[in-house]
């Protein structure tokens, strides 16, 4: 069972404009046009990568955490949704919905907002953005037979940047991605748990299909959109 809980959460046509997304930032970073973009968030270029590549490569793995009662009513499929198609993974005997944690989507989000919220002590506004966003999210997402809880790709891209703004100006790029990725997994896939069951859904996996390609996008684009206009590298919050 654990081999099937592994896939792409979309598919290799959708993953692939996000890789070559990903090879762009990288050819831009390169040539230090947005390299202080990403300087606002308090690291190097070459961890922006890193952190970038690791969510693309970890949006493939998925970690079981129970089984869900309920059956298994779609396998095997592509479900259109948004302008998105989806992965439902092929199982065989399986014995309800897993619920499981996408590393890409979930897990290096969280490590990274946990990181900025520290060295920052953005404790108070970061709460403030996770909120708003997650009501946001949550009005979005939309429960998906055989994915789980999708979400519209790009609406939320705006909401984030404009909210990280308002809240910090100073502090935009880092709000931009705490709140982008954490409103997003808590409003889409945490506010919806009690609805994974019916969905006939082989996996549901938090932060992975329905969800991370929303959570790649606002986490990284909108703190790009956010830390173009940053007027300097922050220090620490007061």
């Amino acid at each position: 069972m654990h081999s099937q809980v592994q896939y792409l959460p979309i598919t290799p046509v959708f993953f692939a404009v996000l890789v070559l997304a990903f090879g762009v930032l990288i050819i831009l970073i390169q040539l230090r046009i947005l390299r202080y973009a990403y300087m606002k968030l308090g690291v190097s270029s070459g961890t922006a990568m890193l952190l970038l590549l690791g969510s693309l490569i970890g949006s493939y793995f998925n970690i079981p955490i129970t089984v869900l009662p309920g059956q298994v009513a779609r396998s095997g499929e592509v479900i259109d949704f948004f302008g998105m198609q989806y992965v439902v993974p092929l199982v065989h005997q399986w014995p309800g919905t897993v619920l499981a944690v996408n590393v890409g989507g979930a897990i290096i989000p969280t490590i990274m907002s946990t990181y900025l919220v520290l060295r920052y002590q953005l404790w108070l506004r970061a709460a403030i953005a996770v909120l708003v966003i997650a009501v946001v999210i949550h009005a979005l997402a939309t429960p998906v037979q055989g994915v789980g809880i999708a979400v519209p790709v790009f609406a939320p891209i705006v909401v984030t940047a404009i909210l990280a703004f308002l809240l910090s100006r100073e502090y935009a790029a880092p709000l931009a991605y705490i709140g982008g990725s954490m409103g997003t997994l808590v409003g889409a896939d945490l506010m919806n748990l009690d609805k994974i069951g019916s969905l006939g859904a082989p996996v549901a996996s938090i932060g992975g299909a329905g969800t991370f390609d929303g959570i790649f996008l606002t986490g990284i684009l909108a703190v790009l959109l956010a830390g173009l206009a940053a007027p300097s590298r922050p220090g620490l919050a007061r």
